[in-house]
């Protein structure tokens, strides 16, 4: 079997789907080494880092979601000699010669258009017609199977449900080398923390509020807030709010961050918040879990399912609640450390090798069917 992945998206996002496709890339090889496993790459970057020597490369010259990529990816695909295509980002050629699989992280250009740019709107309302055509539909949590069936009348047994893996990288660090990195980085020894892209879907105006309400009742050694992320789109309003605020003496913007990096973070920080409006998975929170960092998380679409009974849940709407989670954390060291135990086992659950088998099943009915 010779399955083309499309990794396009690797050279210009690390996070999200890029973190999906580079695991898949990773694992599927060793899941199944007599198949045959193409990266379908951009000629911005033919060889993404990290590319694992089983993983073959097919350079293309059609950026990814690029207006034209109906007709030219077939084209460009012709000479990979491929029996199945993998659509990581939700969109496949309707007219192809290979049957394709399709991912469908989430629906947020749905249910929250005004979190999404006119790009991104134009890209994914090409889903009706992408789910019509694919050959078999992976959803990443049963959140999102529910939403596409709820929204788009997608029978639920056409959908197979593989939840995303936490990388081998998070997981507990000795005590010194996180204090070594913190000092080296300028950081205190713990603080709140919050990942992501820092977008409108993410919620930070309810973060910021709540570390304001929050922080008078706080232990000042535990008022740090640190935010990793790059800027997306439209974070002026988070970013007015924060002004308002006043929390710039507060706060650490730590900027884009490597896996390595990120471990590190987790493991320092005494809580991870995440009030999210909507996530079809949501993997930071599992991975700080795994980290053992005790984490607060919005409780909409896919977080209850994700993280089960080892978080603690709020409504992403009321920014008091969180700041009441957070004081009530903050000084009760116990409720931190069951909550620290909870989320190890909790994430223990979570693998990429699971992941790259329960793909290979879904790669192999389709060729076997085709």
């Amino acid at each position: 079997m010779r399955v083309g992945i499309d990794a396009r998206l690797l050279a210009y996002r690390q996070g999200g789907t890029s973190v999906y496709t580079r695991q898949l890339l990773r694992h599927l090889p060793l899941a199944a080494p007599k198949d045959d496993f193409v990266a379908l790459t951009s000629r911005k970057q033919p060889r993404y880092a990290e590319q694992p020597a089983a993983v073959h490369s097919h350079p293309l010259w059609t950026p990814p979601h690029h207006q034209l990529e109906q007709w030219s990816l077939p084209v460009e695909l012709a000479p990979a000699r491929l029996d199945l295509l993998h659509s990581v980002d939700f969109i496949a050629p309707t007219h192809r010669p290979w049957p394709a699989v399709i991912t469908v992280h989430d629906l947020a250009f749905l249910l929250y258009p005004d979190t999404m740019t006119a790009e991104s709107h134009h890209y994914y309302g090409q889903i009706g017609r992408a789910l019509a055509a694919a050959d078999a539909i992976i959803a990443v949590s049963e959140a999102t199977r529910h939403d596409l069936e709820r929204l788009l009348d997608v029978p639920p047994e056409r959908v197979r449900v593989v939840h995303h893996g936490v990388a081998d990288v998070y997981g507990p660090r000795p005590a010194e080398e996180v204090a070594a990195f913190c000092n080296a980085r300028g950081l205190p020894s713990t603080f709140m923390l919050w990942v992501g892209a820092l977008e409108p879907r993410k919620n930070l105006p309810c973060l910021f509020r709540a570390v304001a309400s929050a922080t008078p009742s706080l232990p000042e050694a535990l008022r740090t807030l640190v935010i990793v992320g790059v800027k997306g789109w439209a974070f002026e309003q988070a970013q007015q709010e924060f002004e308002r605020l006043g929390l710039a003496a507060q706060t650490i913007l730590f900027g884009d961050a490597t896996e390595d990096d990120l471990a590190m973070l987790y493991n320092a920080a005494w809580v991870f918040a995440y009030p999210s409006l909507y996530e079809g998975f949501g993997l930071p929170p599992l991975e700080a879990m795994a980290c053992g960092t005790p984490v607060l998380s919005a409780n909409v679409s896919a977080m209850p399912e994700v993280l089960g009974d080892a978080a603690r849940f709020f409504d992403p709407q009321d920014d008091q609640a969180l700041a009441a989670l957070l004081r009530e954390l903050a000084l009760d060291e116990p409720l931190r450390q069951r909550l620290a135990a909870a989320g190890r086992a909790r994430a223990a659950g979570f693998t990429w090798p699971a992941a790259a088998r329960a793909t290979l099943d879904v790669y192999r009915s389709v060729v076997h069917r085709s």
